[in-house]
Order: structure tokens, then sequence, then C-alpha cells
């Protein structure tokens, strides 16, 4: 879907368009708050973690509720599949990567990415240094972790575009830390940016009595590799973007993402805070590691502002999952998604929307800070 119309006025009268709405209990139209703001409910994809942080932002400086809306956002369990429970009708938006939800696509569900939120990869293979393992062509042979459920294609695209098939390796079932890599089970561990690899330095060598350091590590970003593939985006359900009022939620409530996105950019600290005092059980240390690192995923935006979806991005990410097999030769999707499997239609008019705020949508100037992690992240 290609973004060809704006909204209009529809967007801009959306606290009149909502408040009109009947309250009558009509499944059709939206519940609403004594005062008048418009009930959203927002599905992660995991628990609460500075990997949202954006999202508990808005809600706690009130940026949703600026837009006219009230928002839950909804922590996910293992056992959680994201744009299922959006396309079933159970929230109104979703976050989730964007190969997971093109087999969802492919398997009947009608959903939309309406805003791609990291620009960047946040997925890397990690090794120790004697090991030798400095690219996906050295993991033949090895025993390679992976945690699967849809997490793997990155891994398997590298090790396939540089040669080396999964006959070639040992794939490991790994659980989402890093205990594998430290005792030997595997050469070469999977981790997040913004998570595992944090993990790992924030643990104890048992050789040096210190903690690991990026020195000991070998790491490979399949961002370099040239097979990353996009990951966490906001999702809407298709059909009901054919409903204005729908449509002026939507804009409304990325414009209010991307708003909270940008202060935790400028007050990772405070972004760091806010997702503990959300409930995240996370380390302090380990909260603003994960703020910073995800914040390196977003900004700077140099694709026309946050929430913008590239299309040769997109188009990659499509490619990889056609063309990529995993262990039992199947691959992601058989064909290309249908044109509804996107649109920047709606992230065009917010932006055009907070452009006009003074909101700085590119991040230009981002600089990272330097954070100091502390034994177990604390």
């Amino acid at each position: 879907m290609r973004a060809t119309t704006k909204l209009g006025a529809a967007a801009a009268a959306l606290v009149l368009a909502l408040t009109a709405c009947s309250t009558s209990g009509d499944d059709d139209e939206p519940e609403q708050t004594e005062e008048g703001l418009t009930k959203v409910t927002l599905q992660l994809q995991w628990v609460t973690q500075a990997q949202f942080a954006g999202y508990y932002a808005a809600v706690k400086e009130g940026y949703y509720e600026d837009e006219g809306l009230d928002v839950t956002i909804q922590e996910a369990g293992t056992d959680t599949v994201p744009q299922d429970v959006l396309a079933n009708g159970e929230v109104d938006y979703a976050i989730s990567w964007v190969p997971k939800v093109l087999g969802s696509i492919e398997n009947g569900a009608a959903i939309t990415d309406v805003a791609q939120i990291f620009e960047r990869s946040g997925t890397l293979g990690v090794a120790f240094k004697d090991s030798g393992i400095t690219s996906p062509a050295d993991y033949k042979g090895k025993n390679v972790g992976s945690w699967g459920f849809g997490n793997e294609w990155e891994l398997f695209a590298g090790m396939q575009k540089e040669g080396v098939e999964l006959g070639d390796i040992k794939l490991v079932q790994q659980a989402f830390d890093m205990s594998g890599l430290i005792s030997g089970d595997v050469d070469v561990a999977q981790a997040m940016t913004y998570n595992e690899y944090a993990q790992l330095l924030e643990t104890e060598n048992p050789a040096t009595g210190e903690l690991f350091q990026p020195e000991d590590l070998n790491v490979i970003d399949y961002n370099d590799v040239g097979t990353a593939m996009l990951q966490d985006a906001i999702w809407a359900q298709t059909d009901k973007l054919e409903d204005p009022d729908y449509e002026a939620q939507t804009v409304a409530f990325i414009k209010a993402s991307i708003k909270g996105w940008a202060y935790v950019r400028d007050n990772p600290e405070d972004g760091a805070t806010l997702v503990t005092e959300a409930g995240s059980i996370l380390g302090q240390s380990h909260q603003l590691w994960m703020t910073n690192e995800t914040n390196k995923l977003i900004w700077p935006s140099t694709s026309g502002g946050v929430g913008m979806i590239d299309e040769a991005a997109w188009a990659r990410t499509v490619d990889i999952a056609k063309g990529t097999k995993n262990e039992t030769g199947a691959t992601i999707i058989t064909e290309d998604p249908p044109e509804t499997a996107y649109t920047n239609e709606y992230v065009e008019q917010a932006l055009d929307e907070l452009r006009d705020e003074g909101v700085d949508v590119e991040g230009a100037d981002f600089t990272p800070i330097d954070v100091e992690l502390k034994p177990g992240g604390n």
C-alpha cells in the first residue's frame, strides 16, 4: 500500500469526531471514558521493558490523552502472538516484528504495518574472541544457538548468504539468556543489542573475576551482514482502516507514540525509570542500557521521520522471508504479501502534525549516552 491520500479534516478534528460517537454499547463504536477519551488497547510483543519505553512515556506524559485517547498497554506472555490478538479484534493495535507478521498475513491475518518504529535490527550473533567466529561463514561445523519462535530468520539468512546451510551446523535451542554461551553449550549465541548482550556484559567472567568486556567477544551484526529484517512496528486492523474514525484514531495513536519515543530519546534516564515504575523487574542499569540501545535502533531516522516504512528495507525483508529456508526447508512466506501489508499514509500525517508542533521527528543530532552496566544489571 502506498501513501496516496491524506486524512485532512478527519484527523484534525479527531477529538470532536470521537466524542461524537455513541457510547450506547454498539460493538462497532469505540468505548469512551467519562471524560470523552476513546479507550484504546495496545498489545506488546513481550513483557514491560524499555524496548517499549516510548509507549509508556506517551501514557505517562499525557501524549495519548492530548490526542483524545485513553491507552491501556497490554503485556505479552510466552504464548502470546500479538498479531493474532490484533487480527482477532481483541485489541486496537499491536507491536510485532515484520517477518513474524508476514507469515500470519499469508495465513489470513488482515493487519497492516502503519508505522515502522525500529529502523534497524537489534539482532546479533555473539561468540567469544578465542572462538575465531567473526561472521556467519564461520558458523560451519559449530554449535549455533537460536531461540526459534520466528526470531531465527536473520541468522539463517546470514548463514545461507555466506554459503552455510543448516545441515552444516548443529542448531541448538537457546534459552532467552546467554547461559549456553558461557557454559560452552553453544559456540555462537543469539542476542539482542538491548537485552541478552547486556546480560553477558553484566555477568562475571569466571576466568578473571571481573565482568565480561566487549573486547572478550566477537559480535556479528546482521545489519552489517546485509540480512537485517524490519522489527518492531505498529500494526492496525486492515478492515477497520476503511472507517474514518479508526483512520483518525490511528493517526492520533501514531503521533502520540512517536512523541513518546522523542521524549525517551531526549530523556533516556527518565525513560528507563518510567518503565521500571510501570512494572518491569529488570535492574536499573540494565533498563538504562536497554533504553539507550533501543534509541539507537530508532534514531536518527534516515527514512523521512520515525515510523516511515522504507521501501528498500521492506523489500529486503520480504525477499528474505521468501527465500530463506529453515531446518524443515520451509520459508516464512511463499509469495509477495498484499499491498495492504503496509502503508505510510497515516504515519506521514502524524509526522506532518508533529513537525507543525515543533517536534524533532528525525533526530539527526541524536547521540547515545554512555551506560555502565552493574553486576546483574542492578
